[in-house]
Formats: C-alpha cells, sequence, structure tokens
C-alpha cells in the first residue's frame, strides 16, 4: 500500500492530504484521477460580472405611472405601490406630461371608460352571490339584472345602474352607453360570467343596479293602463309570480300589490319570468293589508278570485250555477288553517261549550268570470295555491262590496294554477271594464248631442 502511494506521488506532484486518509483501507485508483485532469475546467462567472457584461436594456412602458416613478429614481421595484385611478382623465394627462416616453392608455368604448378584471378579481363573484340574497337585497338597497333586454328595459326607466359586467365590446354597445356613465364598468372573461349567471345561455352581460322606487320610475306603458289593480296573496312560487306580473303588464293594469308572505319580486326567477314587466307597471312589495287598504279609493271594488273544484256548470238555471258555501275551504284558495287569532269573527254566544262550534265566514256573492264583475275601478286578488288566501283579503273584498270570482272547470279536474287563473281574469276584466268605458264615452257623445240640440 505504501509502495502504491509512493507512485501516485511521483506522478502527480500535488499535496499528499487529497489522498491520505486516517483509513487504512481506502484503495484510491490513480487512472480516475487522470480522466478527470483531462476535462475542461469549469469557468465560474460571479454575478458582478454577469451584470458588467449584460447591456443596459431600456425601461418598459407600463401604464402604471406611479411604478415607473420609482423605477426613474432607483427605488427599488419590490416596494409597494398604490395604483392611481386609471379612469381618471387628470391623472392620465398629468403623468403623461411629466414622462412622455411613456404610453398610457385607458380603455374606452365611444367615450365611455372601463377598467378590465385583473386575475383572482372577486368582485364579479362577491357582488353576485350577495345580490341573490333576500336579505341583501333589502338592507343594502341592490338588486341583479342580467341580460340586454332586462338592463336596457330598466336604463329606459330610469332605473340607476351601478356596476356592470361585461365580456365583450359587441355586448357592451348593444347597451344604451349615454346611460351608464355614473356606473363602475367592468371587462370580465366570459367563462366567469358563465359561472356566475343563472341562465342556460348567458348573453355576457350582468348589472347591478340600486333597487328602485316604484313611484319614482318613468314606466313603459304609463298612460295606457286601465283602472285593474292586481293584488297577489301569499303567492311565494318565483316562477307563477313571474308570470302573474307579465300578464298584468300586457293587460294594461295600473298597478300591482305584494302582500307580506309573497316571495320577492326581485328574484332572479321571477325576473326571468316576468319579462321587464318590473319596468312596465308599479310593483309595490311586502305590503300589509292595512295598507293595501289605503292604497285604494272608496270606488275600488275589491274581488277575489276561487279556483274551487266544485265549481261546475251543469245546468243553465241561476241555482246550479251557484255553489253554497259553509266554511273557509269552500273558498278554493283560501286557506282554512289560518291563525284564529288574527282572524275577526262575528258575534256567537260565548257561553257555548262547543269549542268546535261553526265560525261566521264573510259571504261574498260567487259570480263566474264571464258574468260582468268588472263594472267599476277593479282590484282582483289571486292567491298562492299552497297557503290560499288570508281571511283578510276576504273580509276586504266583503267591504267593498266584490265579488267571489270563480273559473269552472270539467268535473275530476282538481283546479287551475295560479298564474293561468290570473291570466284568464285580468284579460276578461279588461274586457268588460272596455266595454264600460266604451259604452260610457257613448253616452257621454249622445249627452253632447242633445245639448247642441236643445
Amino acid at each position: 500500500m505504501a509502495a502504491l502511494l509512493r507512485g501516485v506521488r511521483l506522478l502527480f506532484p500535488i499535496e499528499e492530504s487529497v489522498f491520505l486518509s486516517s483509513r487504512s483501507d481506502i484503495i484510491v485508483d490513480p487512472k480516475r484521477f487522470v480522466r478527470g485532469l483531462r476535462r475542461k475546467p469549469v469557468k465560474v462567472l460571479s454575478f458582478e460580472d454577469q451584470a458588467a457584461k449584460a447591456p443596459k436594456q431600456p425601461l418598459p412602458s407600463r401604464p402604471d405611472a406611479l411604478a415607473a416613478k420609482q423605477e426613474v429614481k432607483g427605488n427599488s421595484p419590490a416596494a409597494p405601490t398604490r395604483h392611481p385611478d386609471r379612469t381618471d382623465p387628470a391623472n392620465t394627462r398629468s403623468e403623461t406630461a411629466q414622462h412622455p416616453h411613456f404610453t398610457i392608455t385607458a380603455d374606452q368604448v365611444e367615450g365611455l371608460r372601463y377598467e378590465r378584471a385583473f386575475p383572482g378579481d372577486k368582485r364579479l363573484s362577491r357582488l353576485v352571490s350577495v345580490a341573490r340574497s333576500r336579505t341583501f337585497r333589502e338592507h343594502q338597497g341592490k338588486i341583479l339584472l342580467e341580460g340586454r333586454r332586462l338592463i336596457c328595459d330598466a336604463l329606459e326607466a330610469g332605473a340607476r345602474p351601478q356596476t356592470v359586467f361585461f365580456s365583450s365590446l359587441d355586448r357592451l354597445r348593444e347597451l344604451p352607453l349615454d346611460k351608464l356613465r355614473g356606473a363602475s364598468i367592468v371587462k370580465v372573461k366570459f367563462e366567469d360570467i358563465k359561472i356566475w349567471s343563472d341562465v342556460v345561455a348567458p348573453q355576457g352581460v350582468i348589472a347591478i343596479f340600486s333597487r328602485p322606487d316604484p313611484s319614482r320610475l318613468n314606466y313603459l306603458q304609463r298612460g295606457q293602463s286601465m283602472p285593474l289593480s292586481l293584488i297577489c296573496d301569499n303567492v311565494r312560487d318565483p316562477g307563477n309570480l313571474g308570470t302573474m306580473l307579465r300578464c298584468a303588464a300586457a293587460a294594461g293594469c295600473h298597478d300591482v300589490l305584494l302582500s307580506k308572505g309573497c316571495v320577492d319580486a326581485w328574484e332572479p326567477k321571477v325576473l326571468r319570468a316576468a319579462m321587464g314587466a318590473h319596468f312596465r307597471l308599479p310593483i309595490f312589495h311586502n305590503l300589509d293589508w292595512d295598507e293595501i287598504k289605503n292604497h285604494f279609493s272608496n270606488a275600488v271594488a275589491v274581488h277575489v278570485a276561487d279556483s274551487s273544484c266544485g265549481h261546475q256548470l251543469r245546468g243553465n238555471t241561476e241555482d246550479d250555477r251557484t255553489p253554497r258555501l259553509s266554511k273557509p275551504g269552500d273558498y278554493g284558495w283560501i286557506s282554512s288553517s289560518s291563525n284564529r287569532k288574527k282572524i275577526k269573527y262575528e258575534e256567537y254566544d260565548s257561553d257555548s261549550e262547543s269549542e268546535d262550534e261553526e265560525i261566521s265566514f264573510p259571504r261574498l256573492e260567487p259570480k263566474v268570470y264571464f258574468e260582468s264583475w268588472a263594472q267599476s275601478p277593479t282590484a282582483l286578488v289571486i292567491g298562492g295555491e299552497t297557503h290560499g288566501l288570508s281571511t283578510e283579503a276576504v273580509q276586504l273584498a266583503e267591504k267593498t262590496n266584490g265579488y267571489r270570482v270563480f273559473i269552472p272547470v270539467v268535473p275530476g279536474v282538481d283546479s287551475l294554477n295560479s298564474a293561468m287563473a290570473a291570466s284568464i281574469l285580468l284579460f276578461e276584466g279588461r274586457r268588460q271594464l272596455l266595454k264600460l268605458l266604451q259604452t260610457s264615452g257613448k253616452k257621454r257623445l249622445e249627452s253632447k248631442a242633445e245639448r247642441k240640440l236643445s
């Protein structure tokens, strides 16, 4: 072993400490080190050498003028910076004047400035998620509208937009841009809108509006309405309520009143089913019956709609067509399980020992829907299919000399859908009121002609 080490030292005159080891059992192959010396050595460059040889690159053109200032002054680019408002033309002009070699452009279309959503922007998801909550809509006063037609109807009626999200400039140009000046316009990816959309085929535009006041909007069909109102009582299905609002707008109703217990009229499903009816006639929300009573004058007659399955036409006589009523359940949509504490009963013998004694209920004269029942300014009450009409609705109809209007159906059919019944009765009421107005108009003309002849 010693001889071998001496031979290595003769061939490679380097320090012995490289090969010597405290352990005596190490065997070193000299050919291995010979091959290692024949290789080209690796040249190691320091960071300072690379920086000296690298060519100087010009500063990139960045839209962020404040970050450009810091780079020119020599500040560290990692320092946190506060981004200025890029949509402010005053900031853009001032920064461009101070640094003319930077190109600062603002995204705009036909003079309307908009901003692009940065990666990870949560504004769309946050606003859409909270706008779908009824509590948020009522407390914060915001509503969510989706689609070009609905947004255009809202802008035409005078609703105030707050934030508009769009996926392409073509979608944005479809809106009246002059009415979006005060809103925040944000361009987002279509995939993001598709995630948060409620429709199967999104149109690429979603807007957050301030909750409109029904007494301040400029409704599209004002001046074409009839003295006919719709009262929705305990309508909790969004599709039914939206369809009823659409029928009320098509029939030319003056307004719609929603009692407490109805679904919110600004629910996304209600908005889609109503097809813009929210901006064609006033819709008053969350009213109690005292407010509903004060809404009408003494000349308005309130009628209730009945969908009882026992109302079939069996003959031509009045007795055959008139159903007899004995309890609240005979009123079809009137709930027979209402809270007894809230029901006002007529006087009865308080000494009676029977707790199940039949209570007195308002009696209304029944009318088939095609008979004359809309002969004055009219309000029609439609109840929900599950909970039915409240007792207060029937009491109001009795107080105003209203009728119980029903639609006869064939035997074996339970009842009509509440939205379908509302459409039949509203258009029939419109027909009767138009006939009444035409008759009164003819009478006025005849009276004027008689006065001229006399």
